[in-house]
């Protein structure tokens, strides 16, 4: 029976998209967890602020520019990260954004422009670490997609459609990886009180959570943090060595319920504020 190897002592992880919302809630979570973190987007700026913080808090970090859309900026994001901290151990995807636009308005060279950014700049990124982590015999990588895939949201399609792209890619490389001891996993969160859609004008967001509920995609006001999609992934990577996490979606707890009179239940007795996807 063949031997279950334990993950190393040290584990260096790449984080995508880390300059706001889950992709710096995830470098900062996972590095209070150990991990020594890369963090990569194009706003650098706010990316090494996050990394000052980790470092003056005991972590290990590195900030890099990054654009996922780039192979050059790819490349050497890539390179420097593994020059700071060592060989890769760990990617995380957070690069992406939504324009809250109906699909048939969208003028297709914007359509275009966000799956090369959610779809494409993943792969891209992906397939620049995947086969030396191949060649060692371990890793993980850990996509963050969207509960879209579950459940299609209005205003959004290319977003969908990018996050549809990006489980299928995550599916079918847990098929081409199996073997190798690189876990590829399938983060899928809820709607999360992130940076996306806080440039959107009040009433373009009111409009999306109006259809939202007309389509009953709303079951409560309650959003997701981002520190609650980062716990998820230090799960999915802390799983030990013989055992995959595939798929993990995570959603929005309910706001509790008061006792009633007859039934046990009544109205919410607080609610929480409103966010974006």
């Amino acid at each position: 029976m063949p031997t279950v190897l334990s993950h190393p002592d040290r584990r260096p992880v790449l984080v995508t998209g880390a300059s706001s919302g889950v992709g710096s809630a995830v470098a900062v979570g996972l590095a209070a967890a150990g991990y020594p973190v890369a963090l990569g987007a194009r706003r650098t700026a706010i990316c090494e602020e996050l990394a000052e913080r980790i470092r003056a808090d005991g972590g290990e970090a590195v900030a890099l520019a990054l654009d996922v859309t780039s192979d050059e900026s790819v490349s050497f994001f890539v390179a420097e990260a593994e020059q700071a901290l060592g060989a890769v151990e760990v990617v995380v995807t957070c690069a992406g954004e939504v324009t809250p636009e109906n699909a048939y308005e969208t003028a297709t060279p914007d359509f275009e422009a966000q799956l090369q950014l959610n779809l494409v700049g993943t792969q891209r990124f992906v397939a620049r670490v995947a086969p030396a982590m191949a060649a060692r015999r371990r890793g993980d990588i850990v996509f963050v997609s969207s509960d879209v895939v579950r459940l299609p949201r209005p205003r959004m399609g290319a977003y969908v459609a990018a996050k549809n792209g990006v489980e299928g890619l995550a599916r079918a490389m847990q098929m081409e990886l199996e073997g190798t001891g690189v876990r590829a996993s399938i983060l899928r969160p809820g709607p999360t009180l992130s940076g996306v859609g806080s440039t959107w004008p009040v009433e373009v967001l009111q409009a999306v959570l109006d259809d939202w509920v007309r389509f009953g995609l709303a079951r409560h006001d309650r959003f997701l943090q981002p520190r609650d999609v980062a716990a998820a992934v230090l799960a999915v990577i802390s799983m030990p060595r013989g055992a995959h996490v595939t798929l993990l979606e995570v959603e929005p707890e309910a706001p509790l319920r008061e006792a009633g009179p007859e039934r046990g239940t009544a109205a919410p007795r607080e609610t929480g504020r409103e966010g974006d996807r």
